[in-house]
């Protein structure tokens, strides 16, 4: 991305000595609001001359096209596969991906550019696949309405990966795009233990909201089915665990399901084994064990944990009701190449 070709004037705040803001002389703008939502996080307003982002046909990923209006994430979530793409942009993968965000604010008008264009030929557009697109930041920025919007007005099929409740803002915007075209949902919950919940992703909705959201969505004609990621071995991964997640996921009426195993891209790998050493020294060695391959737990793990959630998901019965043909995705694409979600 071209920072210098992506300035936003006026900005409100300005670097100080102690916290160097980098992206301000590649031409960012740089604003802090004194809220306590926002406490302790930076944005980083930028114009982008696109945002309509090509997927690389080798990730095998199931959709070409995608669209992420913001980088960095205050969910935090302490694995998240998307940490070493701050990277890129000076900054850090822990602390500051958590509160140092990066927010196109002309998406919507970026996007109108790019679907308006001869050759675009309407095909499925991802959202949600590098930072969550309903993070607390669009409370205040309100980008996916115009995003939503011009994906409708343009004839584009969509569909909206999220771990937030902010998406129900936008329900009735939603309904009226797929009057349009098709547009499909997913919420990310890993498991329903509110106490892993709290300690591994600190800034997002609880895992029974997402549920609800869930509920909502399929109750308003919005297919939504649930990502059961990521499972974290030896805190969320037991035969009893999966079993409650799976039950309160077909509780919520999801479509489908999947589920994948906790990967540890660099990055991503750093900050949560330093969080382990931190909360469960005693797992430290096991997960060294684990994923001394590289950023995959053992196959023979990532096969366990698949046929816990495949036997369970069929068990409840998943997005059929009553037929027995439960719908249960396998993850294939998801452990391919992951960090092919993690686009600019």
């Amino acid at each position: 991305m071209r920072w210098a070709a992506q300035q936003v004037s006026d900005g409100d705040v300005a670097a100080s000595p102690d916290r160097p803001l980098p992206l301000v002389e590649q031409g960012a703008t740089v604003r802090r609001f004194p809220t306590p939502e926002f406490r302790g996080m930076t944005f980083y307003e930028v114009r982008s001359k696109s945002v309509l982002n090509r997927v690389p046909a080798e990730s095998q990923m199931p959709f070409a096209w995608t669209v992420n209006p913001y980088r960095g994430c205050s969910h935090a979530c302490v694995y998240c596969f998307a940490r070493k793409t701050h990277t890129y942009l000076d900054l850090d993968a822990g602390a500051d991906f958590d509160s140092q965000v990066v927010v196109k604010v002309n998406a919507a008008e970026a996007l109108r550019r790019d679907l308006g264009n001869p050759n675009w030929r309407r095909e499925h557009v991802a959202m949600g696949t590098n930072v969550d697109c309903y993070q607390r930041a669009e409370g205040r920025y309100r980008l996916m309405p115009g995003i939503i919007s011009a994906l409708r007005d343009f004839a584009t099929p969509f569909s909206i990966l999220t771990k937030g409740s902010l998406i129900l803002r936008d329900l009735p915007l939603l309904v009226d795009a797929a009057t349009v075209v098709p547009v499909t949902a997913n919420v990310s919950v890993g498991s329903t233990d509110r106490h892993v919940w709290r300690g591994v992703e600190p800034g997002t909705p609880s895992p029974q909201k997402r549920l609800e959201v869930c509920a909502r969505l399929n109750d308003s004609g919005i297919g939504c089915g649930v990502l059961i990621a990521p499972i974290l071995p030896y805190l969320t991964d037991s035969e009893e665990q999966i079993e409650q997640t799976v039950a309160a996921v077909a509780a919520a009426g999801a479509t489908h399901a999947t589920g994948i195993a906790l990967h540890l891209r660099p990055g991503a790998r750093e900050w949560w084994m330093a969080w382990l050493a931190r909360e469960h020294p005693e797992l430290v060695t096991r997960y060294k064990a684990l994923y001394r391959g590289g950023a995959y737990a053992a196959p023979a793990y990532r096969r366990l944990i698949h046929d816990r959630l495949k036997t369970s998901v069929r068990r409840h019965g998943i997005g059929t009701p009553g037929d027995g043909n439960s719908r249960w995705l396998p993850p294939a694409e998801l452990e391919q190449r992951p960090e092919q979600l993690a686009l600019i």
